[in-house]
């Protein structure tokens, strides 16, 4: 398409921005340095010729998509080594971090399938693996010679680890190791890559030596010969169809018929097996979890992204789409002048915003807990496993509502593939199950929660993310005291996870004493534990979004820290009137300081909305990776969503070969008349026409004799 003027409605809506622009997507990039580097890989791949498509994938064929996203895939590696060469730039570390940024960008909107061999299968050898078995396959998968995934979730059996069936035998005669599928349910189902990509893969399994069951461990397979790709003797290994998303993804299934491995392809960096068939365990048995620790990081950020694309779509669509008058003496207004549909979108912004700071912070965690891991201290390892379960919950939940909320605020154009609404969703909905369901990894941290109750009532201390359970357990209950100031707010959802923990810790030992196991009791209080667990994520968030932005305005310009600060206030506003019913039972809110919050919410949506274009303009996705027809910079909506009808393989020809096939057929069939429908109807107006005379006689006879008597 040629370019076209700037929409002025759009231009207009920059012009009441308040703040620097660029200052902002430096700050949301993570600093000047991070942004230019940014913005040069996407202009240098949005001008690559080869990543354009002529016809839009979601025309193609399963298998044609796939095929397309593997050749772009491929192609970002080999241009990414190019290009870090040309920049005298190249070695392992910066090619992996640079691949890193790539990978996750939206450059393959459906999904890249070599990105689990850098997310999931290397982190896993350097997770799992010990020294010298990093030494033989670590280099090999960072150079690609071999190309990984990890194969853990099975057709029967995905976040309950314990209960996977997959079988892995220690043979003392031979030293190897036998893996077995013993039944359908227990094939390896869902990993990405597994189909036609990868051929080596982490496998879960259950360990046996000497008869007896060691429990879930990681061993490293090869699935397919190195030269020909075929797959070995042994296994069963393909496709499993197609998805609502991610569908280059190329996932997988994986059966095992006595197959059979070397001893020491078991990764034994944290528990291993000896060669007479001893089983040395693990320091913690959290270690086995580290690989999925990292990735629940990574989706948290993940998921921070895709909501920032949604909300930029939808704003920038709001302010070009004109609908409905507000006042009945001027035009249709900008859609997103009605305060209904500032409620549904300026959120978004503010708890995508939230959702990357918290990103940042859980990711300092986990840093500090690979360095301390590293020396052997393993304390703070179940607090993050604690809270990395719920934030991922929280944040593929709000993403996946959140999009949903973007789209349906666009209207029926939301519901194209060319508004690219269906990709965003589709992974936020993804993420909702993999790396463990969202219930389950919830009632995760209510275990960990009920746990510390228990430390606190016995007066030991706390980790720092829960220390404030202390000021509840075993105390005087009294409700706590309500401002409508934001860090009061926060602190007011504090006092509502201490109260909910209580009462939900009371009914489970309530139960106990009636006769019921813990499991049992547990299980007879899950909402309140799955409730409670949420609340307490809920917290995290808007608290390290608090403390993040206090703590960049200490030096961002006052027109930046104005801007964060009411997002801020936003999401805090919002996320308090969804859980009024818990502040009005736990805090000394009365219905006066609820009329005054549902105020300040509406006050603060009107703050935000003359920023609102400004703000999601510097989230500074190009057009090339937002893939939008609704949320193009210019805002030549119209125009684009034509263009991309265009495109349509049936828009190539003036008649499809179905009309000679089928319709002409069935047009000339006259399906519900034997005679030609034409003579049919004469013959009625003909019938019609004698039974009306014989009708008026009659009723010329009934009066003549009416008159007689």
């Amino acid at each position: 398409m040629p370019a076209l003027e700037v929409n002025k409605d759009l231009q207009k809506e920059r012009s009441k921005c308040t703040f620097d622009r660029e200052e902002f997507a430096a700050w949301w990039a993570g600093g000047e340095d991070k942004l230019q580097e940014k913005r040069s890989r996407e202009n240098f791949f949005a001008l690559h010729p080869d990543f354009h498509d002529k016809v839009p994938l979601h025309f193609v064929s399963h298998q044609k998509l796939y095929e397309e996203t593997i050749r772009k895939a491929t192609l970002i590696f080999s241009e990414a080594k190019l290009l870090l060469q040309e920049q005298g730039k190249y070695d392992t570390k910066n090619y992996v971090h640079f691949l890193d940024s790539l990978l996750g960008t939206g450059l393959i909107r459906e999904g890249n399938p070599l990105r689990i061999h850098f997310v999931m299968f290397i982190p896993a050898i350097i997770g799992h693996a010990d020294s010298e078995q990093q030494e033989r396959w670590l280099e090999k998968a960072l150079n690609c010679n071999i190309i990984g995934t990890y194969a853990q979730t099975e057709l029967g059996h995905g976040t309950y680890l314990r209960g996977l069936e997959t079988t892995a035998t220690f043979d003392e005669s031979t030293d190897e190791i036998v893996i077995n599928s013993p039944t359908l349910s227990s094939f390896k189902w869902w990993p990405g890559a597994l189909a036609q990509t990868v051929n080596y893969c982490i496998v879960m399994a259950q360990l046996y030596s000497r008869g007896k069951c060691h429990g879930i461990h990681p061993f490293l397979v090869q699935v397919r010969d190195e030269s020909t790709h075929m797959p070995l003797p042994g296994l069963e290994i393909g496709d499993i169809g197609d998805k609502l998303g991610y569908k280059g993804v190329n996932n997988g299934y994986l059966g095992f018929t006595n197959f059979r491995i070397p001893r020491t392809s078991m990764m034994m960096k944290n528990a291993r097996l000896l060669r007479d068939g001893t089983y040395v365990k693990p320091a913690s048995s959290v270690l086995a979890y580290g690989t999925m620790v990292f990735v629940r990081v990574v989706i948290v950020r993940e998921m921070a992204q895709y909501l920032a694309k949604a909300a930029t779509i939808a704003v920038r669509y709001s302010c070009v789409r004109r609908q409905s008058l507000i006042n009945p003496d001027q035009p249709e207004v900008q859609v997103i002048d009605h305060l209904t549909q500032q409620n549904k979108l300026l959120p978004q912004i503010a708890k995508a915003v939230a959702l990357k700071l918290t990103a940042e912070n859980l990711w300092r965690m986990y840093e500090r807990m690979r360095q301390d891991s590293d020396v052997g201290s393993l304390e703070r390892l179940p607090e993050l496993h604690a809270v990395a379960c719920c934030l991922k919950a929280i944040s593929s939940a709000d993403a996946a509502v959140g999009i949903e909320v973007c789209r349906l605020a666009c209207g029926g154009h939301g519901y194209l593939s060319s508004a690219n609404f269906m990709n965003l969703y589709s992974v936020a909905a993804a993420a909702s199950t993999y790396e463990g369901e969202n219930t389950v990894l919830l009632l995760q941290t209510s275990r960990y929660l009920i746990k510390a109750w228990n430390n606190a009532l016995q007066g030991q201390s706390l980790t720092p993310t829960i220390s404030y359970l202390g000021e509840y357990a075993g105390k005087m209950k009294k409700r706590f005291p309500w401002s409508d100031s934001t860090p009061v707010i926060i602190s007011a959802f504090r006092s509502v996870v201490g109260n909910r923990l209580s009462q939900a810790w009371e009914h489970i030992e309530q139960r106990k004493a009636s006769g019921y196991s813990l499991e049992e009791a547990s299980n007879m209080t899950g909402l309140e534990l799955v409730r409670v667990a949420e609340i307490h994520g809920r917290w995290f968030v808007l608290q390290s979004s608090y403390e993040l932005i206090e703590n960049t305005c200490r030096t961002a310009s006052p027109e930046l820290s104005r801007v964060l600060q009411e997002l801020c206030k936003l999401l805090v506003y919002h996320e308090a009137l969804k859980l009024v019913g818990d502040l009005l039972r736990f805090t000394t809110m009365s219905e006066r300081d609820l009329v005054r919050l549902q105020e300040k919410y509406e006050m603060s949506l009107a703050a935000v909305r003359p920023e609102s274009i400004g703000i999601v303009d510097s989230f500074d996705y190009p057009d090339f990776i937002l893939g939008s027809a609704l949320g193009a910079h210019d805002g030549n909506v119209y125009e684009r969503l034509f263009e991309e009808a265009m495109k349509s393989p049936l828009n190539q020809e003036p008649v499809n070969k179905t009309f000679a096939m089928y319709l002409k057929p069935l047009m000339k069939s006259n399906l519900c008349h034997q005679k030609p429908i034409s003579a049919e109807i004469r013959e009625r107006n003909r019938s019609g026409s004698a039974r009306e005379r014989k009708s008026n006689l009659q009723t010329s006879a009934g009066l003549e004799s009416g008159r007689t008597s």
